[in-house]
């Protein structure tokens, strides 16, 4: 049960991990996205505050009003005025994760099959397949790194070779057995990010 529980924990932890490779919310169909477009059609800049630190409320509000100002221009000002604030809110909310912005991804990007299981799961409120892809891919990894390691082990004495190899597998293997540990008990304890939404690295 132990083992079951760190691993789930650990399955968890690595979806909401800051990968700054795997982010999606700087994604033209990311979370970020979807709550600029929301606070355009509301006229709420809330729905897009709670992506950022509240040190950085102010600039976002101000980006917020010039924004819906340029908007009422016409058709290809409010394209302009759509672009200049997502960039806006995906730099800021990026660096509150102490992350580089490196420009608006396009909407369809492939994040891998974790993180649209995650949103899926959030939006379904059903954890189940999230859970089972999770566990799926850290047993199956645990078993080939053990795998690995068991089958290197058995080198011959004075054949550095095969002693380095084996070396090499024993140290991936206990490092992620550690990483699964450690991340069960960082989850167990409760450490989040302190003052923001908790959405670390998308």
């Amino acid at each position: 049960m132990r083992l079951h529980s760190t691993l789930r924990s650990f399955g968890l932890a690595l979806l909401l991990a800051p990968f700054p490779a795997m982010a999606h919310c700087d994604s033209l169909d990311g979370p970020v996205i979807k709550a600029a477009r929301a606070a355009f059609t509301t006229g709420d800049v809330n729905h897009v505050l709670v992506w950022v630190h509240p040190k950085d409320e102010g600039e976002i509000r101000g980006a917020f009003r010039r924004a819906q100002e340029v908007r009422k221009l016409g058709a290809e000002a409010q394209k302009l005025a759509d672009q200049y604030f997502f960039e806006t809110l995906v730099r800021v909310h990026r660096a509150g994760e102490g992350a580089p912005f490196t420009g608006l991804k396009p909407a369809g990007e492939d994040f891998g099959p974790a993180i649209p299981a995650g949103d899926k799961a959030l939006e379904s409120g059903d954890l189940k397949p999230l859970w089972k892809l999770v566990n799926d891919n850290i047993h199956t990894t645990l078993h080939q790194r053990f795998e690995a390691a068991v089958k290197a082990k058995a080198y011959k004495p004075g054949d550095l070779k095969a002693g380095r190899e084996y070396v090499s597998s024993y140290v991936g293997f206990i490092h992620y057995v550690e990483a699964v540990y450690g991340a069960g008990a960082a989850s167990e304890h409760g450490e989040g990010h302190e003052g923001h939404s908790g959405h670390e690295g998308h």
